[in-house]
Parts: C-alpha cells; structure tokens; sequence
C-alpha cells in the first residue's frame, strides 16, 4: 500500500538540478534536513528523484508515493529473533493482535547509558488531550520523560535499528525514543497508544505519517515492588526485568491493546518506549 507525500515544486527542481550537477543523494538529504525538512520526508523525496533518473523517468512534480505498512504480526516467528547485532529470545507471545515479551533486548550497559542521557533532560509527563490535541500533565501518569531524536547518537542509532528490526518494520517508521522515569507510587491509567483522530493536531499526524501500530517497551532497570505493565482485555501482567521488553501490535485501532503500568510500590521503574507508524515518521 503507498500514501502521497506532497512538496514544494520549487524544492523539486532544487533536488534535480543538483543531483545533475553531482552531488550525491545523501549530501542533498543532510542540506534539507538542515532547512527543517523532516528527515524520513527528505529521504523518500530524494530517493523518488534518483529513482527516477536512474529508470529514464520524468522527475517528480510535487509529489511522491511513500510504502504504507500492510496489517500483520510482524514479530518474526520462532523461539527467536536475529536482529544485525545479536539473537533475542522470545519468551512467551500470543496473537490476535501480537503481544510478546522478549528478553535480553538491551544490555545492562545499554540501559545504564540510556538513563544516564535521559535523567538531565526529565521533565514531567505529559497526555496527548483528546479534544485540543495539546500536551498536557498528568497528575494519574505522575512520571517523568524525554524523547531523543531519531539517530540522535551512534548508541541511540544502534537501538532504534534493532527495535526496528525486531518490529518488523523500516527504521524510518519509528517515532523518537521515550524515555520514562517512574518514582515510588507513579504508574498510568488505562490508555491506547494509537492516536485518537479526535482532533486537528492527531489527525493532521496521521495524514502525514499514518497511524501508530505497535509498541515496544524495554525495561531498563529491575523494579523492587510493583511497576508491572498490565494489559487487561488480555489478561497479561508483564513483570519489569532489565533489559527485556514486551512488544505489542494494534492494526487497526485495536482496543485489545489496552495497557497501563502499575504503580510503583518500591524503588523506581525505568523505560524505553518505541511506538511505529505505518510509514515513514514526519514530526513537524
């Protein structure tokens, strides 16, 4: 399936004119990322563009077709998943949506780096509003979290390839890594990780980049008492261990995918979530 991603005539020249003169695709990526243009936006533009030269075709005008993922458990099967730097075990799983809990995800270095980066940069968490579309604090989340850029450092790239990988789709497709510190009595209600297209701001994100359809979360500390994700049209309750994840997928809108996180009753919880969408991710 394929979605119309649309841009400026006058950026379609920009890109032709210099891939005629030599520069290479990815030079043209760099300068319009640097110009604000969301980088999987300036990736599927160019790649249109050289598609085109190299096939005799005429040259995009001001649109371009971008892959839109097809609905199925991506999760490969098996007791195993073989991503580019290491085999990940599956320890249980179920369909109909997908809900599996995967273990040694992240090592103890990795998980120790991540909140090492993220704790400078906690602010408290916030819910998307339904109706305004704005982000506002929760007093029921009580946690506090951050967002790194897609790629933003080779530790960050790494992870994001493998959590892709292990979702079954393109590295392009997937949001900025959420971090999540939760203290002693935080936790979340109830909740859905799909967009609501209840409002301008959510539907405006879907039509750029299509709806969230799967989660994974990575634990990245062992919690003393409490913090366990529950899913409870399920019936799942997924206990937090370092380094392990549980991954879940949600075509469709599907409220089975209801989960919360528990409150913490000792110690404190740490997460790394990854949400993917069905194309390539474009944050205004």
């Amino acid at each position: 399936m394929t979605s119309q991603l649309r841009f400026a005539p006058a950026l379609g020249e920009w890109v032709a004119q210099h891939l005629a003169q030599g520069q290479p695709p990815a030079a043209l990526v760099d300068a319009m990322r640097e110009r604000q243009v969301a980088p999987a936006a300036a990736q599927a533009i160019v790649d249109a563009f050289v598609r085109a030269r190299e096939r005799g075709e005429p040259f995009p005008v001001d649109t371009v077709e971008v892959g839109t993922v097809v609905p199925g458990a991506r999760l490969a099967e098996g007791p195993a998943v073989q991503t580019h730097d290491r085999r990940i075990r599956v320890a249980m799983r179920t369909g109909a949506p997908l809900l599996a809990v995967l273990q040694d995800v992240l090592d103890g270095a990795e998980c120790e780096a991540l909140i090492a980066l993220a704790r400078p940069r906690l602010k408290p968490s916030t819910l998307v509003d339904p109706v305004s579309g704005r982000d506002v604090a929760s007093g029921l989340r009580g946690s506090l979290g951050m967002f790194f850029r897609p790629a933003e450092t080779p530790l960050i790239a790494q992870i994001d390839r493998r959590l892709a990988e292990l979702m079954g789709l393109p590295v392009s497709h997937g949001e900025g890594l959420q971090l999540l510190h939760y203290p002693v009595g935080a936790g979340s209600a109830p909740h859905f990780d799909f967009l609501q297209p209840s409002n301008d701001a959510n539907r405006a994100s879907i039509a750029r980049s299509g709806q969230r359809i799967s989660t994974l979360v990575c634990y990245l500390n062992d919690v003393a008492d409490g913090g366990e994700t529950d899913f409870p049209e399920r019936g799942w309750q997924v206990t937090p261990q370092r380094g392990n994840a549980v991954v879940f997928e949600y075509d469709g809108a599907d409220e089975r995918s209801l989960h919360a996180s528990r409150p913490v009753r000792a110690g404190e919880k740490w997460v790394a979530t990854k949400w993917m969408r069905e194309r390539p991710f474009i944050s205004l």
